[in-house]
């Protein structure tokens, strides 16, 4: 990839021997590979079997993981937070790999919509709780920096299995316990 961005320093007009943008080729080559690392990891990798009987029923609510991947169409970041809950039937996840789980998927080039959802299945295959529920709430700097330039604009995106679908009174304990 050192070639590649080389190539589009080139085309951006400017000189990639200057000596600010020596070392520019490499630096993001790195930091592409830091940034959709999701692809060179799977769910099972980043879980490592930490999935424990349990006979918790009630509702298990992560809120607030930080969240940061890179829109699919313009190749610009996206950032904010993911909320996961769930209701165990019988194995719950170790707590920070629900944080791992979104890590997996958000390093990788996305949309909004898709991640929430390959997150919220993800978990209901791996734990096949009752229901699973993830929301998130996300700033676009393709938005922001370029097209109709709106600062303050965020997305929430919400992706609800199971009884968290079903269910109205499942549904609105989750909502209200993530805000």
């Amino acid at each position: 990839m050192e070639d590649l961005f080389k190539q589009l320093i080139e085309r951006l007009g400017e000189d990639p021997d200057r000596e600010g943008l020596v070392d520019t080729p490499r630096r993001a080559d790195k930091a592409y590979r830091f940034l959709t690392k999701g692809y060179a990891e799977t769910v099972e990798e980043a879980v490592r079997g930490a999935v424990f009987e349990s006979a918790m029923d009630e509702m298990v609510i992560v809120r607030n993981i930080e969240i940061y991947s890179l829109c699919e169409h313009h190749m610009l970041p996206f950032y904010g937070v993911c909320h996961v809950g769930y209701l165990p039937k019988g194995k719950v996840l170790g707590l920070s790999k629900v944080a791992r789980i979104a890590e997996v998927f958000a390093r990788r080039l996305q949309n909004q919509e898709n991640l929430t959802m390959q997150i919220a299945k993800s978990i209901m295959e791996l734990v096949e709780p009752r229901g699973v529920g993830v929301v998130i709430q996300a700033r676009h700097l393709c938005m922001m920096m370029r097209g109709v330039e709106k600062q303050g604009s965020e997305m929430t995106t919400s992706c609800l299995l199971g009884c968290f679908r079903e269910n109205s009174q499942t549904r609105a304990e989750f909502l209200s316990l993530i805000n």
